[in-house]
């Protein structure tokens, strides 16, 4: 039986020390850094900008211990940790920590907005320092009341982070459920092709496409939110593709053509980033597209057009092995880049493994005709060079590059024959698999006989058994490249047609692991809930979440399909989540987070779900199994007994099988909530102080709304104390008169002054008088100045205390008897910047000296000390 989550312990006062409690925290180093002296002083101790600071930090921490959402605000400087002020040129990390103190489970905005104080000038934003928990989406701003998405860099004023769905607690993440896929129209119909699905750090769920043979200037993108039914925002759809990496532009702009049979790759390191093939008006390449950003993020050329006989117009692909990119060229050629890097493969293009087709020079972006697969390291091509734009008529054909070697593979010396004339033709390249699941051979489908020719052959080039599920279809039946699936039942290819024995669109189901079509599937299936059965079926996603197929075609239809019975719309749900508690921190250290609790379904009718049909999994984000718990009849999945410091991080992943879409309105969005047991979560950002030497102090300030009303946090106060380059540079000048008249060692006296009196002036006794020049030539002010004259007390008393503006000078002048000659008088003085904070350690300058000679004086003449 499923325990119930535990309850979070009660956290006693007495506990709070060892306790990570940021208002705490924030209270005592705030204290500590306006103090300055690293120990801890009642407040009345305090000066006045402590007590307020410390009074603030202290009725924050109240706040953050009763009813109601509270916000604790605290600093940390990253340049010198620990120190207890900060300098000039130092980098401070703010964080304010978000207590969601709502009662209840409903979801409600949240937002959290840091005016920066004093910005551009006492202190400066750092670009790309703003941190935000998960499922909190980061602005920035230049005026302080218009935010946008874009990081705004060193001319940022404020930041905000915006939650939509803040729960009570805040130590969540709570993606929405996927709502079953209803027919959905393309933002202006248009060839789809096959749709990619993305799933964006906020959970939405995408499906791109590009129309296929279009031509460069062509507006090709279109996006669709298969989450809200809707379009992605960032329209108009369609965009435009360019070679020029940038944000997507408008209208027929394009430089970049479609080829007829497209296959695409997700960056395995950034997901975010999608690779098609592309055509321009002068080669082919692999272009390269931004799903985060909407943006094109380049393009690399490939192979250049060329002339006679034969032109890369256009290409088929593209296909991953290793961390290779692999496509094929009209000229039968394979070409190939290099990932990360983005450029081509050493020695590509290489050779041809197929004959050409419509590769007649002078027709750039003329389509290929064929398309293109991997087994293992092996990447198969089929073409079909039909006597129309072909530089040579031929049958199609299969050939096989090895790409260990960078030739053709054993047993492929020369393409093998894949239909009997240049009449027949095909769209597709296929991989085959044994009844264990294992990728054995290479298919295609050439059209223009009585029925569908389908030909296989295995790795090493012999004849393969074809799928049966394809020979009864008619000649003038239109196939394209399956989705195949490996599943708990086996592995499953879904074949796209339309027209001949496909209508206006149809799938067939071939089951490798049986060997024959699927068990259970109609053969073909059609889409009658689906724009009246008009999709023109040209790809299909399968969607591991939710366990459907996603479909797209000429008809410009985005629909669902249930891949064990083809029933649309595919009756499942479902959501992938990563939960990072470490991610919801930012402040530097460590003991937030103290265990996991449970994942639970929100805003689902659960007598609407199949209990049994549908499951719960929980792994590392890297794959690996951490757990197969139950779905309690609740709607919850108990997590507590995951140990944190062995999984930071848990993805769990939902799938759900629906009785009915009831649920799935426009005000109710059910959301699978993962969530953990820990410290409020925390937005950071962090910024430079000034080296202004006139800065003395940075504070900030946070506010926020939630539910429960509007929110300010405690205003935290950095001094800061001068650097190197804000000292005064403070000098001591000791100097003896070497007159006999009284009257010209005084004030404005001329002297003569000098570092040793003449000798004989003084005799064995006499008075001596004494000149010391204090000069600062810092670029600040110095106080507290005093001087240090162990052998003449006077002149201490003399001078006092005093302030010395920067580049200014003060004289004192006194007097001492001499009991005994020679004397050596040394003096220094101390002294602290203007602007230093209470407390500051006064510096001592270097010292300075002169000689009372008697009449047997033979010292030398003494420099400074």
């Amino acid at each position: 039986m499923l325990r119930s989550p535990r309850p979070p312990l009660p956290i006693r006062r007495a506990d709070r020390a060892r306790t990570p409690r940021a208002a705490l925290a924030a209270a005592l180093a705030t204290a500590l850094l306006l103090l300055g002296t690293g120990g801890a002083l009642p407040a009345s101790a305090l000066p006045a900008s402590g007590r307020a600071a410390a009074d603030a930090a202290t009725a924050a921490d109240s706040a953050d211990t009763a009813s109601g959402s509270a916000l604790v605000k605290s600093v940390q400087n990253t340049t010198h940790p620990g120190a207890a002020t900060a300098e000039h040129g130092d980098t401070l990390n703010w964080t304010v920590q978000y207590r969601n103190g709502t009662t209840g489970d409903s979801p409600a905005p949240a937002a959290v907005t840091d005016a920066i104080a004093g910005a551009g000038g006492a202190q400066t934003y750092v670009p790309g320092s703003l941190k935000v928990p998960p499922g909190w989406t980061a602005s920035w701003s230049t005026d302080g009341s218009t935010f946008g998405p874009n990081d705004t860099g060193t001319a940022t004023v404020a930041v905000r982070a915006e939650n939509p769905v803040a729960r009570a607690g805040g130590t969540e993440v709570s993606p929405l459920l996927l709502a079953p896929v209803q027919p959905t129209a393309q933002a202006t119909g248009g060839d789809g092709y096959t749709p990619v699905l993305y799933r964006t750090p906020t959970g939405e769920v995408q499906a791109w496409s590009i129309y296929h043979h279009a031509s460069p200037a062509a507006a090709k993108l279109v996006c669709s939110s298969l989450t809200t039914g809707q379009p992605c925002t960032g329209g108009p759809w369609p965009r435009p593709l360019n070679s020029a990496a940038g944000p997507l532009g408008t209208g027929n702009t394009g430089d970049l053509g479609s080829p007829m049979t497209s296959k695409y790759v997700l960056d395995p390191e950034q997901p975010n980033l999608l690779y098609y093939p592309a055509s321009t008006a002068t080669g082919v390449g692999i272009a390269c597209l931004d799903l985060a950003a909407h943006a094109n993020c380049g393009y690399t050329a490939l192979a250049a057009n060329g002339t006679s006989p034969s032109s890369a117009n256009s290409l088929a692909g593209i296909a991953q092995v290793g961390d290779n990119l692999y496509a094929v060229a009209s000229t039968g050629q394979v070409l190939c880049l290099a990932l990360p890097a983005r450029t081509p493969c050493a020695g590509q293009p290489y050779g041809p493994v197929v004959a050409p087709n419509h590769d007649l020079p002078g027709t750039p972006n003329a389509l290929y005709q064929g398309g293109l697969t991997t087994v293992g390291d092996k990447v198969f091509a089929s073409s079909a060079p039909t006597s129309s734009g072909s530089s040579a008529a031929g049958p199609p054909a299969i050939g096989c590059f090895d790409t260990a070697t960078h030739t053709t593979c054993a047993g492929w010396d020369t393409p093998h024959t894949a239909g009997p004339s240049s009449a027949y033709y095909t769209y597709d390249a296929f991989t085959a698999y044994d009844t264990a699941g294992h990728p054995n051979g290479a298919c295609t489908s050439t059209l223009g006989g009585a029925t569908v020719l389908t030909t296989c052959y295995a790795v090493d080039g012999t004849p393969l058994t074809a799928p049966a599920a394809l020979s009864a279809l008619s000649g003038g039946t239109l196939t394209f490249d399956p989705e195949t699936v490996t599943t708990d039942s086996g592995t499953r290819s879904y074949f796209p047609i339309w027209s001949g024995s496909g209508g206006n669109g149809a799938t067939v189901c071939y089951d490798w692991t049986a060997a024959a079509p699927c068990a259970g599937f109609p053969q073909p299936a059609t889409h009658p809930t689906a724009n009246n059965g008009v999709t023109r079926d040209y790809g299909y996603r399968y969607d591991s979440t939710t366990r459907c197929l996603i479909g797209l075609g000429d008809a410009g239809i985005l629909f669902s399909m249930d891949p064990a019975t083809a029933a649309s719309p595919c009756m499942h749900s479902g959501a992938t989540v990563t939960l990072a508690p470490a991610d919801f921190y930012c402040d530097g250290t460590t003991g937030h987070v103290q265990g996991y609790t449970r994942a639970r379904l929100t805003g689902l009718d659960l007598t609407h779900l199949d209990l049994a049909a549908s499951r719960v999994q929980v792994t590392d984000p890297d794959g690996t199994p951490v757990a197969n718990p139950g779905l309690a009849p609740d709607g919850t999945v108990d997590l507590s007994g995951i140990d944190p410091a062995a999984h930071p991080a848990l993805t769990v992943t939902a799938q759900l099988v629906l009785t009915t879409t009831g649920d799935f309105t426009a005000t109710n969005h059910p959301m699978l909530v993962v969530e953990y047991r820990g410290d409020a979560p925390q937005v950071c950002f962090r910024t430079t102080v000034s080296a202004d030497c006139a800065t003395t102090a940075v504070s900030n300030t946070a506010t926020g709304t939630d539910a429960t009303g509007a929110l300010t946090s405690n205003t935290v106060t950095t001094a800061v104390a001068p650097g190197s380059g804000c000292q005064p540079k403070v000098s001591v000048e000791k100097e003896i008169c070497g007159s006999a008249d009284p009257r010209d060692c005084g004030p404005g006296g001329p002297g003569p002054w000098a570092k040793t009196s003449p000798v004989g002036l003084l005799g064995l006794l006499g008075t001596a008088y004494w000149r010391i020049t204090v000069t600062n030539a810092g670029p600040v002010d110095a106080a507290q100045v005093t001087l240090n004259d162990a052998t003449t007390p006077a002149c201490r008393t003399a001078a006092g205390t005093f302030a010395l503006a920067a580049g200014s000078s003060r004289q004192v002048h006194c007097h001492s008897l001499l009991l005994a000659l020679p004397l050596k008088n040394t003096a220094s003085a101390n002294f602290v910047a203007a602007n230093a904070p209470a407390g500051t350690v006064p510096t001592t300058t270097a010292a300075s000296s002169a000689v009372a000679c008697s009449l047997l004086c033979i010292l030398a003449v003494p420099g400074k000390e």
